[in-house]
């Protein structure tokens, strides 16, 4: 007897279709794994500035180096994943509009860094609206200082904002040295320096910052005068190593020195504690950035991130 012929069925070779909640899992995975890689060589470039003897001037900061990590046009969702893994992270946007919305959905305690060019119409708006905001990097002119000074101002009148000030300062408070929520009451600012002279490039002039750093100390009440930031010509940049020093840092270093001279911020004054910080140093050069002084660095492509 013959046994009847089968049509063979088709067999599914295809691999399980990944969910939702499998990409979020490798995604933090990703994000966790990336930012405990930086965070080790922001530690190993540190350690070797320390100890270094061909670099006197680099006047190593006693605090560990501030990461920003960059989140512009990056969802919510990583933000709040590193936010978890390690809610002492600082981040950096450069677009009002999509901090705003950012700061309006993620946890109050994130402490955002406005990075971006600096807009005088949205000055106000930046330094009134957006909760958790720790620092502004960008002020170059007098003009947007005032109105920087004149938003926080605002703030502090509206209902609920003592309430997220609060909060802030006790997620703050759980960290270290500068980061710790003493100057909750003001606005940290960083000058931001052309230091490469490249038209492209916002910022005052090396010799101007002197100036706008006077205005801000004495006719901004509400502002904090953080430091200086510089955002370097690129091709410096992409020759920068521990060994290469870069000229937009040593520049930035020196203006820096200037103004803590100028306004006698080493004199025994108490608001300015170790000085001005120096924020340079971005995905490409943070490391020769931290050989050169730097305190604070803003990655974000190594985070994967930007």
């Amino acid at each position: 007897m013959t046994t009847p012929m089968t049509t063979p069925q088709p067999t599914n070779a295809q691999p399980p279709i990944a969910t939702p909640e499998s990409e979020m899992s490798l995604r933090a995975t990703t994000l966790v794994t990336n930012l405990s890689a930086v965070t080790a060589r922001i530690t190993s470039a540190s350690a070797s500035a320390n100890v270094s003897q061909t670099r006197p001037q680099a006047q190593r900061p006693q605090c560990p180096v501030r990461l920003v990590a960059v989140s512009k046009l990056k969802p919510a969702s990583d933000i709040q994943i590193l936010h978890q893994y390690s809610p002492a992270l600082h981040f950096g946007e450069n677009y009002l509009q999509e901090l705003l919305e950012k700061s309006k959905i993620l946890p109050p305690g994130i402490r955002w860094h406005f990075i971006g060019g600096l807009q005088s119409n949205k000055c106000v708006t930046l330094a009134r609206d957006v909760r958790g905001l720790w620092a502004v990097e960008s002020v170059d002119s007098e003009k947007k200082a005032s109105l920087l000074d004149r938003g926080w101002g605002e703030r502090s009148t509206q209902a609920g904002v003592g309430e997220d000030a609060a909060t802030t300062t006790a997620a703050a408070s759980a960290s270290e040295g500068r980061d710790a929520g003493a100057d909750g009451d003001r606005l940290r600012v960083f000058v931001q320096v052309n230091t490469s002279g490249e038209d492209s490039k916002s910022g005052v002039e090396p010799a101007e910052a002197v100036r706008l750093c006077r205005y801000i100390r004495e006719q901004c009440p509400r502002l904090k005068l953080q430091g200086l930031m510089t955002i370097g010509a690129i091709a410096r940049s992409r020759a920068t190593t521990m060994e290469n020093k870069n000229e937009d840092f040593l520049c930035l270093r020196e203006t820096k020195e200037r103004v803590e001279k100028e306004l006698g911020l080493l004199e025994g004054d108490e608001e300015a504690g170790e000085g001005l910080e120096l924020s340079m140093g971005m995905s490409g050069d943070f490391e020769g950035a931290i050989a050169m002084g730097s305190t604070q660095v803003r990655v974000g492509s190594v985070l994967r991130l930007d």
